[in-house]
C-alpha cells in the first residue's frame, strides 16, 4: 500500500506544478493506449521519477476526519496529499488550516485527468486507478499509465497569513489534491483538518454569527466582558466550554498560537500549566477536572503576564486583579473538551482606569494611629507629617503579619526597611520638613501596624520592652486545675495584666494566627481577666515574675495572654501561650 502511494505521488511531482497542460505529444493517441505496452523509459524520465520519489519523503498522506499537526522548517516547503473517494457524483470536502505562530503560505493544487481529451473510457480507467491509489494497490505500471493520462495541474486555493482559514470544495471527477505549506520567517507548526463528512457535525465548535467580544465594564483593576453563545455550547453544554486569555501584548487568532508564543518566550511549562493553557494537551482525566471548575493560571513570561481562565459555559466574566492604567488584550476560545479542538472569537482590548491618588492621612505629634493593610492589593498606605522641630522620632509597632515602611523627606528617601516588633527611628532635618511614610503588607493576608511620630524623645509613646515577649509555662507545676506561667519584665515600673480563655483543639491555630499584638485589654471580655499587677527590677537578670492561675478545668486547653501597659497607656501584648491542664492528678 505504501509503495503504491509513493509511486503515484512521485509520478505526479515528476511533472512541474507550473505546468498547466501536458503537450499533445505526451498523450496517448487513443484511450486504449492507456492499457497498452509501455515504452522503454529514457535516462531523463528515470531521473525525473527518482527526483519525484525523493520529494515524496518530504510529503505525507493527509488523514480524513482527523486533525494533523504539521511541523515546518524555515524556507523548506512541505506537501501533503489526499485522494477523494469516487463513489458518488459529487464529493464535498473542507480543509481547515490553523497557523500556530508566524504567518505561513499554503496552497491547494489539484491534478485532474482531461475527459475531453481522453474520453469516457479513459476517465473510467483513471477513476479506477485513483480508487486503487486510495486503497494502496497501485504498482509501477499503474503509475506510468496515470502519468500519461494526467493533463492538467491547477492551483485552486492560495493563502498567506496567520489567520485560521477554511477551504470548502467539491470534487466531481477523478483527481488528486496536494497541499503545500511554507514558512519563510522561522520554524513553526500548523494544524490541518480535512473531512469529507459534512453531515455528522464539526470537529471545531461553531462561532455565533457575531463573534465579537464586548467590553461592558472597566474599573481600576477589573474588566467585564461578554460575548454571544456558541451554538455548539448551547447544544452540548457538558463538552463545550469557554476559555479566556488575557495578556498585555496583542490578541491571538488561535489557542495554539497563544501556547506557542508563551513557549517561544523561553518559559518552561510544567505539566500543570500545560493543562490550563492548551486543550490540545489535555488528557481525558484532566478534561474532567477542567470541566468541573473554573481554572485560572498565570504564566510569567519575558514579554509580560499571560493569564488563562477556563470558565465553563458562562458568557459573561469579570477579569480580576489587573493593574491600573494598563492596556490588556482579551481573547475568548470555545473549546470542545472531547476533541480538544477550539475556535477563536474576535479578540478585543481595553485599558483599565487610572488609579486615583492615594488618600494621605496626616500624622499629629504624639498621636498613634493603627493602619490595616490589604495584602491582596499590595498597595502603599501613605501618612504625612510636617515637622515642627529639627529632630523627630518615628515609632512603629508591628501588630500582625509582615509590614515594610518607606520614609521620604521632601521627596528624598531617608529610610526603608521591614518592621520587626517595635522599631524606633530618629531623624534630623529642618523646620517644616515634610515626611511621607508609606506602608505596605509583605504577605497576601492583611497586616497591621501602629505608627507614632513625636519630637519629644524623652516621652516615648510605647513602653520599655523586655528582652523577650515569650510566656513560659512550667510543666512540673501544672495540675488538673492550675497552671503556672512566667514572663520577663523591665527596669521600668509597668503594669501587667493577665487574661485566660478556654479554647478547643481546632481553635488553637486560628487564635495564634489572628493574634493582634497591638490590641489591648479593652478588646477582651471581662470574664477573661485574671489579674493586673505592677513590678520591675533594676537588675534585668531578676526582672522576671510568675503567676499561678487556679480554678481551671481538668484536661482542658487554655489560651493565656499578658499585656504590658506603659506610662502613656499604650499596651504591648506578649506572645500568646496555649497550655492544657492535666487530666488526672
Amino acid at each position: 500500500m505504501e509503495f503504491a502511494k509513493e509511486s503515484l505521488h512521485a509520478a505526479f511531482w515528476a511533472c512541474s506544478l507550473e505546468q498547466v497542460q501536458v503537450s499533445a505529444e505526451t498523450l496517448p493517441s487513443s484511450p486504449s493506449d492507456i492499457s497498452g505496452p509501455e515504452a522503454t523509459p529514457t535516462a531523463s524520465s528515470q531521473q525525473s521519477f527518482k527526483s519525484g520519489l525523493f520529494n515524496f519523503y518530504h510529503s505525507l498522506i493527509l488523514a480524513d476526519g482527523k486533525e494533523t499537526t504539521v511541523h515546518l522548517l524555515k524556507d523548506i516547503p512541505k506537501r501533503y496529499y489526499f485522494v477523494l473517494e469516487e463513489d458518488r457524483a459529487l464529493v464535498p470536502f473542507t480543509i481547515t488550516v490553523t497557523p500556530c505562530d508566524v504567518p505561513i503560505e499554503w496552497s491547494i493544487f489539484v491534478h485532474r485527468a482531461s475527459a475531453s481529451l481522453l474520453g469516457k473510457a479513459a476517465q473510467g480507467k483513471i477513476s479506477s486507478l485513483l480508487n486503487r491509489a486510495g486503497e494502496g494497490e497501485l504498482n509501477a505500471q499503474d503509475v506510468s499509465r496515470f502519468q500519461k493520462a494526467t493533463s492538467t495541474v491547477s492551483t485552486i486555493f492560495n493563502y498567506k497569513g496567520n489567520s485560521v482559514e477554511t477551504y470548502v470544495g467539491m470534487s466531481s471527477q477523478p483527481a488528486l489534491y496536494v497541499l503545500e505549506f511554507l514558512s519563510t520567517e522561522r520554524d513553526t507548526h500548523v494544524t490541518v483538518y480535512l473531512t469529507t463528512d459534512t453531515t455528522s457535525g464539526h470537529l471545531y465548535p461553531e462561532l455565533p454569527l457575531d463573534p465579537r467580544i464586548d467590553v461592558i465594564g472597566i474599573g481600576h483593576t477589573t474588566v467585564t466582558l461578554t460575548w454571544k453563545h456558541s451554538p455548539s455550547a448551547l447544544q452540548h453544554r457538558e463538552s463545550i466550554h469557554y476559555c479566556l486569555l488575557v495578556n498585555e501584548k496583542h490578541n491571538y487568532k488561535s489557542l495554539c498560537a497563544a501556547e506557542t508564543a508563551i513557549r517561544f518566550s523561553g518559559m518552561k511549562m510544567p505539566p500543570a500549566l500545560a493543562l490550563s493553557l492548551s486543550p490540545y494537551l489535555l488528557e481525558p482525566q484532566q478534561v474532567m477536572i477542567l470541566s468541573n471548575s473554573e481554572l485560572s493560571i498565570i504564566n510569567k513570561v519575558s514579554s509580560g503576564e499571560v493569564r488563562q481562565i477556563c470558565i465553563g459555559t458562562k458568557n459573561t466574566y469579570t477579569v480580576p486583579n489587573l493593574s491600573p492604567s494598563t492596556q490588556y488584550y482579551f481573547d475568548v476560545f470555545v473549546v470542545n473538551l472531547l476533541t480538544n479542538a477550539s475556535a477563536a472569537y474576535t479578540g478585543t482590548f481595553a485599558r483599565t482606569l487610572e488609579e486615583p491618588e492615594p488618600k494621605v492621612m496626616k500624622l499629629k505629634d504624639g498621636k498613634a494611629v493603627q493602619v490595616v493593610l490589604d495584602g491582596k492589593k499590595q498597595k502603599f498606605y501613605s501618612l504625612q507629617y510636617q515637622a515642627r522641630h529639627k529632630k523627630v522620632q518615628f515609632a512603629f509597632q508591628l501588630c500582625r503579619g509582615q509590614v515594610q515602611f518607606h520614609i521620604t523627606k521632601n521627596g528624598k528617601t531617608v529610610a526603608s526597611e521591614n518592621i520587626l516588633g517595635l522599631r524606633y527611628l530618629s531623624l534630623k532635618g529642618k523646620l517644616l520638613d515634610t515626611y511621607l511614610v508609606q506602608l505596605r503588607s509583605k504577605e497576601e493576608s492583611n497586616s497591621s501596624v501602629k505608627v507614632q511620630v513625636s519630637p519629644h524623645f524623652h516621652k516615648p509613646l510605647f513602653p520599655l520592652l523586655p528582652e523577650s515577649l515569650k510566656i513560659k509555662s512550667f510543666s512540673k507545676l501544672r495540675t488538673c486545675n492550675s497552671v503556672t506561667i512566667a514572663w520577663l519584665g523591665t527596669q521600668e515600673q509597668s503594669k501587667y495584666c493577665v487574661y485566660k480563655k478556654r479554647i478547643e483543639e481546632y481553635q488553637v491555630w486560628i487564635e495564634l494566627q489572628n493574634t493582634d499584638t497591638c490590641s489591648g485589654p479593652e478588646s477582651r471580655h471581662k470574664s477573661e481577666k485574671v489579674l493586673c499587677k505592677y513590678f520591675y527590677d533594676i537588675n534585668l537578670q531578676r526582672a522576671v515574675t510568675t503567676e499561678t492561675i487556679k480554678g481551671l478545668d481538668a484536661g482542658t486547653l487554655y489560651l493565656f495572654d499578658v499585656y504590658l501597659i506603659g506610662p502613656s497607656g499604650i499596651s504591648v501584648r506578649y506572645h500568646s501561650k496555649v497550655v492544657r491542664t492535666r487530666k488526672k492528678c
